[in-house]
């Protein structure tokens, strides 16, 4: 039996959830309804709105709204039954063994975290800016180009996380700056921690690979502003997913 919902706080799904804006309606539904989940706007046994009032609510399609809504059950913050008098509930149940390491997770580690996304958010657009800034000779290009087909490659999580990571830092070495490389190698690394403590989800990693090869293209083609842009994007999506499904 699901909890009936607190009527002193009927209003706080319209005035949290608010329509997605962005080129990945995936991450960002992910963050708005992890965080709403996690901060109790629907609080542990209540079940959430219809799947069409959802994503209503956020503006997305139905099917973009099914995709998140298997990333929160992955989590283990949901739970979903079909049939007559099914529906999604909050559970807030750590399912996987990613998301039993989540929730031991203390404050201070999650600070962190969260400091590091806002760190990264700097870091690597200018990196990939100044990597896009530089004439690439044929065998940094071939460097970039063999890194980018390692991650595509790549078929277990765990090999696709660290052939991700090498390839971000293939582009934080071709701006030939030790201090860049420095920093990049040190958000990566709080980003394999991170990524670690999630689900693995084929949605996202399709939208992080479809990045990357725009990245690429614009780093041989030297387009350093495009660069930093794709980058941004790429950075704000993962940061989303994070925020949604670790807090």
């Amino acid at each position: 039996m699901t909890a009936s919902p607190d009527p002193s706080a009927a209003h706080l799904p319209e005035a949290v959830l608010r329509p997605v804006r962005g080129h990945h309606a995936f991450e960002a539904c992910v963050e708005q309804l992890g965080t709403a989940i996690r901060l109790g706007v629907y609080p542990l046994g209540t079940a959430l709105p219809p799947e069409r009032d959802l994503a209503t609510m956020l503006g997305v399609s139905r099917a973009t709204l099914r995709e998140a809504m298997a990333a929160l059950r992955e989590a283990g913050l949901v739970e979903t039954t079909r049939g007559r008098g099914g529906g999604t509930v909050v559970t807030l149940k750590a399912r996987t063994p990613s998301a039993r390491a989540a929730a031991r997770i203390s404050p201070e580690r999650r600070a962190d975290w969260l400091d590091a996304l806002d760190y990264r958010r700097i870091v690597e657009p200018g990196a990939a800016w100044l990597a896009a800034s530089v004439e690439l000779t044929d065998v940094r290009r071939g460097q970039l180009e063999r890194a980018h087909a390692e991650v595509s490659r790549a078929a277990r999580p765990a090999a696709h996380r660290q052939a991700d990571s090498r390839f971000h830092l293939t582009v934080a070495s071709l701006a030939g700056s030790p201090r860049v490389i420095e920093a990049v190698t040190s958000v990566q690394s709080t980003l394999h921690e991170m990524l670690l403590a999630i689900p693995v989800l084929g949605t996202n990693i399709a939208h992080s690979d479809r990045q990357h090869a725009v990245l690429v293209k614009a780093i041989v083609a030297g387009e350093a502003e495009r660069a930093r842009t794709v980058m941004e994007e790429h950075c704000d999506d993962t940061a989303a997913l994070l925020r949604g499904l670790v807090g």
